[in-house]
């Protein structure tokens, strides 16, 4: 017992806070504020510094991208409130000497009316574009036979020998290289209402929405009016069948982003509302991609593009001689792919890091609130002894 005691005696020793006796302890009320206020500032640190632990710590680095074999992919979400459906048309191409000629795969369309909304039915007693029969009432009117073989006007290939309707004469035109300029005097298109069906569009808007697939090399894609075709290497769009069309291409883009989202990525096209009551502008917007890589906590890595964007507009004419500059009204993208990538990777704190925080939280406010709380005490004795030396005098 004797031992154990001495030992017990000896580790006493080492005690680096003894404690005084209660009856010795004065506590007081400038004592409690200031307990109240450092114990809650402690508690606003602690949480701050868990708040800052559970989120993910984001390192960037640069490198070269030498990941050129991959599409790129070009996801875009337009509306042209004031340019119908039919009118417009998407094309990309790039330095590489690939084209896209008026996009279909991956791309949709959805007819808006003059109040933004979408459009479910077709117009009354006019077929939509692309059908073999229209209603009619005339009872002498015979059925089309199923089985015809109806005129491309000239315009017929290896591929595509027959013309049944009016958009398979106007594809048949576009593969040729020629301008769809007289749909009145087209059988297919006279039978169908295209002449009616283009009055009826006029007020009508459009939402275009979807993705393209790219090479990844610079290039540009532009969205447009008239039927776009290739004529002597030229990309010529034809707006000849459009004639007394005003074309405003006031638009509003809700997404324009290259590759897939990530945590904090921003895309400054998005959002934009371009709205002009001038008529054929081209807008044209040029874009510097920079490859990203982000690479999240779990391991799973998402290879995707950021961007920034230079805004430029300009007054256009379809015609020589007119008002402005020749060229077409549209919204145009030109890309260009930086050298260097970015990579982006998520980790997760160290739990120790935490814990010398949250310590050093404590053990800093508890001891500044003890320096305070000593100034105040000693301050109110050393003026209360005055006051009463001064009143015994």
């Amino acid at each position: 017992m004797d031992s154990s005691s001495s030992v017990m005696s000896r580790l006493r020793q080492f005690d680096a806070y003894p404690k005084t006796l209660e009856d010795f302890r004065v506590k007081t009320f400038s004592g409690a504020a200031v307990t109240l206020v450092s114990g809650i500032l402690m508690l606003t640190l602690f949480l701050s510094e868990l708040n800052f632990y559970l989120t993910t710590e984001v390192q960037p680095e640069l490198f070269v991208d030498v990941m050129r074999e991959k599409k790129l992919k070009i996801n875009v979400d337009v509306t042209f409130p004031k340019v119908a459906c039919s009118f417009l048309t998407i094309d990309a191409m790039d330095v590489s000497g690939e084209q896209q000629i008026d996009v279909a795969a991956n791309l949709f369309k959805t007819r808006l009316d003059i109040n933004g909304k979408q459009v479910t039915d077709e117009p009354p007693a006019v077929q939509t574009v692309g059908s073999d029969k229209k209603e009619t009432n005339d009872p002498l009117e015979k059925p089309l036979d199923p089985n015809r073989c109806e005129s491309c006007y000239g315009a017929e290939n290896a591929v595509m020998k027959c013309c049944n309707t009016c958009a398979d004469v106007r594809e048949a035109y576009r593969k040729k290289g020629w301008a769809f300029t007289s749909p009145e005097s087209i059988i297919q298109c006279s039978r169908e209402g295209y002449a009616e069906k283009i009055q009826l569009e006029k007020k009508e808007g459009c939402r275009l929405y979807g993705y393209l697939l790219v090479n990844k090399v610079a290039g540009n894609f532009h969205f447009a009016p008239g039927k776009s075709f290739q004529q002597s290497h030229v990309h010529v769009h034809d707006l000849q069948s459009l004639a007394g069309v005003k074309f405003n291409m006031s638009h509003t883009i809700y997404k324009l982003s290259f590759g897939e989202e990530y945590p904090g990525l921003v895309n400054p096209l998005e959002s934009d509302v371009i709205v002009s009551e001038e008529e054929s502008l081209m807008y044209q917007y040029f874009v510097k991609i920079v490859p990203t890589t982000y690479v999240k906590a779990n391991g799973n890595t998402v290879y995707t593009n950021q961007y920034s964007v230079t805004k430029h507009k300009k007054k256009v004419t379809t015609t020589f001689g007119g008002a402005g500059e020749h060229g077409l009204p549209g919204v145009f993208v030109q890309y260009e792919l930086s050298p260097m990538m970015v990579k982006y990777t998520e980790k997760r704190r160290s739990f120790l890091h935490f814990l010398t925080g949250v310590c050093a939280i404590i053990g800093g406010v508890f001891t500044v609130a003890g320096l305070i709380d000593s100034f105040i005490y000693h301050s109110s004795r050393a003026i209360q002894k005055k006051i009463e030396l001064g009143k015994a005098n």
